[in-house]
């Protein structure tokens, strides 16, 4: 059994399905395909196991029944129309399959910022667990009418990694037109091996990853698949990669079908696993070796470990520690804003209300605060 498809180790499972899979070449919903995938849903759900799918297929449907010209991404604005079309048929589409088994579906559009602000996440959290609790199926995709290139995703592949950290799901199946991740590119590269299991992602599982998808119809590729398995990773959940490209995928998959496990690295706190999957940050501090040492040890960021700050933010913003090799190592929430950081950075505890004019905080970055990366 795949450990994403074991009920009793993954109660809660997120199915993410790409455009590639959802939608043919001339824009049309691949509906007898679709009704497998919902069939295997289906059988899931009777098994015990909940689940919420993450969408791709809004964009490209609403292209064609607007006719637009390069699948409706020749400009911003016509991704948006085209979103905001093709997302009511998309919506229809899931809505009347899971209805077929007696399934009841619930549309949730979220942009980059409900998941990024914190008061906004634990709002999305809270109406996944109730959705979920009801025995609803919720069908995620990213709000693209009025997402932009600075506040959006990007990809469905990392916005199901964090859905299921909003969903407390401990288990993800990115359902693409690949068969997981490989050595190199299999289609160029006849001794390309593909990778069952990878327990840390280091350099060289990044290296792996190639360029985009190869319909060319989604926005997402394997780069963004190995992200969307840190941000997992993070919140100890784990991550498949598996072709979609075959009827009854998830079906397929529990048989012993082929893919990529990424396994998780233990569980972590909820309010640490947001920080972890943050794709923003307002600012960073850069640390000197011995203060990369005391916070690998379990200890607060100290003002003396800080060598210098980069951004403007405020006290309680994301920011991001990097060690001397220029890495980012850890995140958390800054005790102060970006000027009194500033002027703490290097000093002695016992020198900071001398250079602040008041009472300081101990830490620049509590532990309690901060997840290393």
């Amino acid at each position: 059994m795949v450990p994403a498809l074991d009920r009793d180790a993954v109660p809660r499972l997120v199915v993410k399905v790409g455009s590639a899979l959802l939608v043919d070449a001339d824009g049309n919903v691949r509906r007898a395909w679709l009704e497998t995938l919902v069939a295997d849903i289906a059988d899931r759900v009777a098994l015990g196991q909940q689940i919420a799918i993450v969408s791709s297929g809004a964009i490209a449907l609403g292209a064609r029944r607007l006719k637009l010209p390069k699948g409706g991404r020749a400009s911003l604005e016509d991704a948006q129309a085209a979103a905001a079309t093709g997302q009511i048929a998309l919506s229809q589409c899931w809505a009347e399959l899971l209805a077929a088994h007696g399934l009841t579906a619930a549309q949730m559009l979220v942009t980059l910022d409900d998941l990024e602000d914190r008061r906004r996440y634990l709002n999305a959290s809270a109406t996944l667990h109730r959705l979920i609790g009801l025995g609803v199926v919720p069908v995620i995709n990213e709000n693209d009418s009025v997402a932009t290139a600075e506040i959006r995703f990007g990809d469905n592949d990392r916005l199901a990694a964090r859905i299921a950290q909003a969903a407390g799901a401990q288990g993800v199946v990115l359902l693409s037109d690949v068969d997981g991740l490989f050595t190199s590119d299999p289609a160029r590269d006849p001794k390309a091996q593909r990778i069952d299991r990878v327990g840390r992602i280091d350099a060289a599982i990044i290296a792996m990853a190639g360029g985009g998808t190869s319909s060319g119809m989604g926005s997402g590729g394997m780069a963004s698949k190995i992200e969307a398995a840190q941000i997992a990773a993070s919140a100890g959940v784990d991550l498949v990669i598996v072709s979609g490209l075959h009827d009854h995928p998830l079906a397929r998959l529990a048989q012993g079908g082929c893919g990529t496990l990424f396994v998780a690295d233990g569980s972590t706190r909820a309010k640490k696993a947001w920080l972890a999957g943050r794709l923003t940050v307002k600012g960073s501090v850069h640390v000197d070796a011995g203060a990369v040492k005391a916070l690998k040890g379990g200890a607060s960021l100290l003002p003396a470990g800080a060598k210098s700050i980069e951004g403007k933010f405020a006290r309680g913003d994301v920011i991001s520690i990097i060690g001397p090799d220029g890495v980012a190592i850890a995140r958390g929430l800054s005790e102060y804003d970006s000027a009194d950081a500033e002027r703490i950075a290097g000093k002695r505890s016992d020198a900071l209300a001398a250079v602040l004019g008041y009472s300081p905080r101990a830490a620049l970055i509590h532990r309690d605060h901060m997840v290393m990366l």
